[in-house]
């Protein structure tokens, strides 16, 4: 009976210890919160990287002011130290304003199209290019058609987002093969050059512009997005017209590669100086907007990590790195350099965390990592689901710490609603003027809350 009796309360002393860890847990996420929505400095720092330096393509001297910004305002946030990493960017510049316009054998009026050069693409030739237009649906499309109706002409990919699933980025990267590949593809069959529709569930007058690639071995092709407007006439055109014309100039160009940065803050850890959780998003954007929710929105939710930290006066165990990487959007060198050295250095990663999804009210957390590691991370949602962060389930991370998790580093990315992203994504309306500050500012302290909780249990 006396053994029972002391099992018994060494369980209840079990329960009661638990509890009050959770319930200083609790605490801490809740001050972490209140001082992100009553203090916050992400939506006046994305006001002053969007409107005060804007799009910042990798190579750009916008891309140079946004670095040397960055590093100021880490200081501002309290960081104990700063520091540049070098690395080699890419240098695709888009030139003058692109023009298409689209001529029928039937109707004698000629109309404007909104195109937008894809990056990395080559120009057409200053006087342009005319040639009929064939549409096809997705990279399986030119195999029906075959060269014998694609040679010579303009390849039209035509395949949209699909509507039907909930999460718009799974519907994002079935889409955006024909964007990376089409250009590539389309010359196997002798195309001129392809127009691609825009990867967005939108309706809208707005190219959305990406990367595109180039085989070294099969022949360069001018490739450029057009608006989902604009893909939806020339479709129905198309179907009353299958000799129209299609005129497309653009001037851009790849140059020289040039040295860039990532740009680092850290504070150092009280116990384990030389193990580090990272946060972070990329610096660079595409140059036609002004780059607020990819991702200067992760830039500054990052920064804020930072001064949260040293707002509430909190001391980590492992060191706490805050990273905004350079040349996402094109190359991913920035990320591939933080690897490369973290590995050549012995750093111990415990956790990468990125923010690349768009500013939107935070649910959640995707995660790349071990069952074990999922399985703690889900034990976590009651503290998080108070502040509307719930979702720990969902397979998946971030591109720019995909270097890390090949290194068996465990990664996560905050998981915003993504409904409103591929509204924005890419195009000239992505600017801060579409950025909610509450929803934004509450992005920066759950990945705040996530880092204390990593510091404190590990994973």
């Amino acid at each position: 009976m006396k053994r029972k009796n002391g099992t018994i309360t060494i369980i209840i002393a079990l329960l009661s210890a638990s509890s009050i860890v959770a319930q200083t847990d609790s605490a801490m996420i809740k001050r972490i919160f209140n001082e992100a929505l009553s203090n916050g400095k992400s939506y006046s720092n994305l006001d002053y990287l969007s409107n005060k330096i804007g799009g910042r393509l990798s190579g750009s001297p916008q891309a140079q002011q946004a670095v040397e910004w960055t590093f100021k305002a880490m200081k501002e946030a309290g960081a104990d130290t700063v520091f540049l990493q070098e690395c080699m960017v890419p240098h695709w510049v888009r030139g003058n304003k692109e023009v298409a316009r689209v001529s029928s054998t039937t109707v004698k009026t000629v109309k404007e199209l909104p195109i937008a050069a894809l990056g990395g693409s080559i120009g057409t030739s200053p006087e342009g290019i005319t040639a009929n237009v064939v549409e096809v649906f997705g990279i399986k499309g030119l195999e029906i058609l075959g060269k014998e109706k694609i040679k010579g002409k303009i390849v039209f990919f035509n395949e949209p987002m699909e509507p039907t699933f909930i999460e718009t980025f799974n519907a994002y990267g079935k889409a955006v093969q024909q964007r990376w590949a089409g250009a590539m593809q389309a010359a196997k069959y002798g195309a001129l050059a392809v127009v691609v529709r825009s990867c967005t569930l939108t309706e809208d007058d707005f190219p959305h512009t990406g990367v595109m690639g180039y085989n070294d071995t099969i022949t360069k092709i001018p490739a450029c997005c057009i608006s989902t407007n604009g893909a939806n006439w020339l479709s129905a055109q198309l179907k009353k017209d299958n000799g129209l014309k299609f005129y497309m100039q653009m001037s851009c160009k790849t140059l020289p590669e040039e040295k860039s940065y990532n740009v680092i803050a850290e504070i150092r850890g009280t116990e384990k100086p030389k193990e580090y959780i990272i946060v972070g998003g990329h610096l660079d954007s595409w140059d036609t907007g002004k780059g607020a929710n990819d991702d200067g929105s992760g830039i500054v939710q990052s920064i804020e990590v930072i001064r949260i930290f040293k707002a509430l006066g909190i001391k980590p165990k492992y060191s706490i790195r805050a990273v905004a990487f350079m040349n996402e959007e094109n190359g991913g060198r920035g990320g591939k350099k933080y690897a490369e050295l973290a590995k050549l250095n012995n750093e111990k990663h415990i956790a990468a965390i990125e923010s690349d999804a768009g500013s939107f009210t935070p649910r959640g957390f995707s995660s790349d990592v071990t069952p074990e590691i999922k399985a703690k991370l889900k034990s976590w949602r009651p503290i998080f689901e108070p502040y509307g962060v719930y979702n720990f389930d969902r397979d998946g991370s971030g591109s720019d710490i995909s270097p890390l998790k090949e290194q068996g580093i465990s990664c996560l990315e905050l998981l915003p609603d993504s409904q409103r992203y591929f509204a924005y994504h890419h195009t000239a309306d992505d600017v801060f003027e579409n950025v909610n500050k509450r929803e934004l500012e509450l992005g920066g302290a759950s990945m705040a809350a996530l880092v204390w909780m990593i510091n404190q249990y590990g994973l």
